[in-house]
């Protein structure tokens, strides 16, 4: 009792409780539903079946605006959120305790500063949000097995939780125990890489007609041409979220048009995922 509340995994009992109570037809449908698991090995998604049961045992998942949460939506979000920790110590994800999932998108507060330095408040649609030291807060419609294409809502608020044990969400994650990782290093890489990142989002902004309005779905041509969302531009905390997403999800280009900050990512998630897919 004590533990949960305090954002520690659940006892080993527990955990083995849960991977007994998930049936073996339930987590092969769990698996299909999301191609990016393909070419995981046997032993690879035994290992991942163990980190979805630590996550099902020690969060706790919170359906709101009417949303009835099912054990089939539980294990989709476990399974895509163990992914990242397939090879990690999944007490990486504690220190918080819940999994909120709304319907659909929902509304969350911004600030923007003008060149003048006047802020503006305003009310922006999410589909997710990680609060350090509270709870992952996803869209179910964006999140489920069957969100939109190319992306991944759960990887992507998940390693917000990595970045943000650092302290604060910079991009990056702490390196304790990486023998050939160093936060110097990485701050380097990380720097390159998002620079040559929005340098291809210029070009790629730059060759959108003019009669072409950029922000529509006549855009995404241009856009398609990228390695990660453009999002991935906003700065280096979500550089690394959409990072994350593109390295589990589509890795291949992230791998051919920024090689050595794939290289990072394959590093610290210590899998190889277009080594995985390709073969």
């Amino acid at each position: 009792m004590f533990a949960w509340l305090s954002g520690r995994g659940a006892r080993q009992s527990r955990v083995e409780q849960t991977l007994a109570s998930i049936g073996g037809a339930q987590w092969e449908q769990a698996v299909r539903e999301h191609d990016f698991l393909d070419g995981l090995s046997a032993s690879e998604l035994d290992s991942l079946r163990q980190r979805a049961a630590w996550l099902l045992a020690s969060k706790q998942f919170t359906g709101v605006r009417g949303l009835v949460v099912t054990d089939e939506m539980m294990l989709s979000i476990a399974v895509q959120a163990a992914l990242p920790i397939l090879n990690l110590d999944p007490a990486l994800y504690e220190g918080w305790t819940e999994i909120v999932l709304y319907p659909g998108q929902f509304m969350i507060p911004h600030q923007d500063v003008d060149e003048a330095g006047v802020v503006h408040e305003y009310m922006m649609p999410a589909s997710g949000e990680a609060w350090d030291g509270g709870p992952v807060i996803l869209s179910w419609e964006q999140s489920g097995p069957y969100g939109e294409t190319g992306m991944n809502v759960v990887i992507h608020e998940f390693a917000h939780k990595l970045d943000l044990l650092g302290g604060q969400a910079d991009g990056v994650p702490p390196l304790h125990g990486y023998a050939d990782l160093s936060v110097r290093h990485w701050r380097q890489v990380l720097e390159e890489s998002f620079e040559t990142f929005e340098r291809a989002l210029t070009a790629v902004e730059d060759a959108i007609p003019p009669d072409v309005d950029p922000e529509s779905e006549a855009a995404l041509p241009w856009y398609e041409q990228l390695p990660l969302d453009p999002y991935a531009a906003t700065d280096h905390a979500e550089f690394f979220a959409v990072s994350s997403e593109a390295f589990f999800i589509d890795p291949i280009p992230l791998a051919e048009a920024l090689p050595h900050w794939y290289d990072l990512l394959r590093r610290y998630y210590r899998q190889d995922p277009a080594a995985r897919l390709e073969g």
